[in-house]
């Protein structure tokens, strides 16, 4: 009396893009199959399947419980998500939360650390010292409490200052050549995702400052005189620098003390942006600025009176960053969508380029030196292009990790390349490898940004990361 067979269920494979399912009727054939010679053999096979849908299910739970992890989900959502009865649905419906929730916050998930790589021995010696010799690193500037999300930089009569945003919901303005923190700006109530200045010409040494933050809003604040801060005199040769740095460091708050200045309420506010603002930066000429937010639009606002006198969209994700032609009213938005635009507001009818040579999120777009723009993105990729021909990117240069705010020298033609891994790396615009700065004293998780000061000698480059540091390093560049 032959027996009845039983139904086969279906086995499912899981992956991290698509789900994919064998059915009853394709697995009933297969087991039907006359390639297959024995009942034993069937057994044995349906075993394996049944091992291999476990596995599966077993990473895919451990992955999608770690994104939840990296989205820092609140810990009651993980334990709900591990005593689920249907795990697939519940991690599925938990991480489409966190990531809502979450987006564009890159630098949360990265790790501290990157695994240890082997390094063949014929790499450890003189092209390494080389690079260490071209590349110190010099002091630390002290203050942040959280992660340091963009930079700039500004000379004017002679003085020099860095400027720093922090998800700390502040933004501070340094002396390049001490380390001291001279103001400090604490009017937003989100974290202050990027920052700009201008000089203000009517005064000797006072800056126009411009901060865009996650509670929507653009603030336009301005220093004090500098002559006027308390600047701690800076005694120490270029030589000196290197080997006092670290002691200096260490003792830096205690010398220096909190911002000599701390400013709580801005000049102007602007508003108008439906989400996060991620960028803003003056337009050529002063008179007005730029924003660029994840609501998919850019702005631009007329400085005198708050409004905004045009409204640039056609971005199909969230903006990322926003830049500002120096000499030409010209300007760069880039975003989550692959591609970064020109928008041209010379002439009164404005015209736009759309540029598509990158395959992941764009996070910098940036003017540099002789018809160049700069382009850096999460497909781990900087490209150099001509103003003058864009059909295609005149230089590439991959890396082993997503890209952020690439910063370009005015002087030279080097650029520094922060990484999600940690590194920092000084091409030319020709694409060539110049050197990477030095790990020692480097920053222990993603770096966020990194900007020249080409009128300093001591501290011509800054880097800033999540890891709450910003280190200033000093970078010969020949002449």
């Amino acid at each position: 009396m032959s027996k009845e067979k039983e139904p086969l269920t279906p086995v499912l494979f899981h992956t991290a893009d698509k789900a994919r399912a064998l059915t009853t009727e394709s697995m009933n054939s297969f087991f039907n199959d006359t390639s297959v010679e024995t009942p034993r053999y069937k057994q044995r096979l349906y075993e394996l399947f049944s091992l291999i849908d476990k596995e599966f299910e077993t990473l895919y739970l451990e992955n999608c419980q770690l994104k939840v992890r990296l989205g820092q989900a609140p810990e009651s959502s993980l334990n709900d998500l591990i005593k689920s009865p249907d795990t697939s649905a519940s991690i599925f419906s938990e991480i489409k939360a966190s990531q809502k929730k979450h987006r564009q916050q890159k630098w949360k998930t990265a790790f501290r650390r990157p695994p240890q790589r082997f390094v063949p021995s014929l790499k450890v010696g003189s092209s390494q010292n080389s690079e260490s010799s071209k590349h110190a690193f010099v002091r630390s500037f002290e203050g942040h409490q959280d992660a340091v999300l963009s930079l700039a930089t500004a000379t004017y009569n002679g003085h020099s200052v860095v400027a720093s945003a922090s998800a700390d919901q502040s933004a501070r303005i340094f002396c390049p050549d001490t380390g001291a923190c001279l103001f400090q700006y604490d009017g937003h109530n989100g974290a202050v995702n990027s920052i700009s200045l201008m000089p203000d010409t009517s005064t000797n040494d006072q800056f126009f400052v411009l901060t865009a933050s996650g509670d929507r809003t653009i603030h336009l604040w301005k220093t004090a005189s500098l002559s006027e801060a308390n600047v701690p005199p800076n005694n120490s040769s270029e030589d000196d620098l290197d080997a006092t740095s670290e002691k200096l460091n260490e003792n830096e708050e205690e010398r220096f003390g909190p911002a000599s200045v701390v400013i709580r309420q801005p000049i102007r506010v602007f508003s108008g942006h439906s989400d996060v603002v991620v960028g803003a930066e003056f337009l050529q000429g002063g008179e007005q600025l730029i924003t660029v937010s994840w609501d998919r639009t850019a702005n631009i606002y007329d400085m005198e009176n708050e409004t905004v006198v045009n409204v640039l969209t056609g971005h199909d994700s969230e903006l990322t960053f926003c830049s500002s032609h120096k000499t030409n009213k010209i300007v760069a938005t880039a975003s989550r969508d692959h591609t970064f635009r020109l928008w041209d507001f010379r002439e009164a009818m404005r015209s736009v380029a759309v540029f598509q040579g990158h395959n992941e999120a764009v996070n910098s777009v940036v003017f540099a030196a002789n018809h160049h723009i700069i382009s850096g993105s999460d497909d781990r990729t900087v490209k150099v292009w001509d103003l003058r021909n864009m059909r295609c990117a005149i230089a590439s240069s991959r890396f082993d990790s997503g890209v952020n705010k690439v910063g370009a020298s005015a002087k030279s033609r080097l650029m520094a390349i922060p990484l999600d891994n940690r590194y920092v790396y000084i091409h030319d615009l020709n694409g060539n490898r110049i050197g990477r700065l030095h790990r020692g004293n480097s920053h222990t998780a993603l770096v966020t940004s990194a900007i020249w000061s080409d009128e300093t000698e001591g501290t011509n480059l800054i880097t800033a990361g999540i890891d709450k540091k910003m280190l200033g390093w000093r970078v010969n560049i020949k002449a």
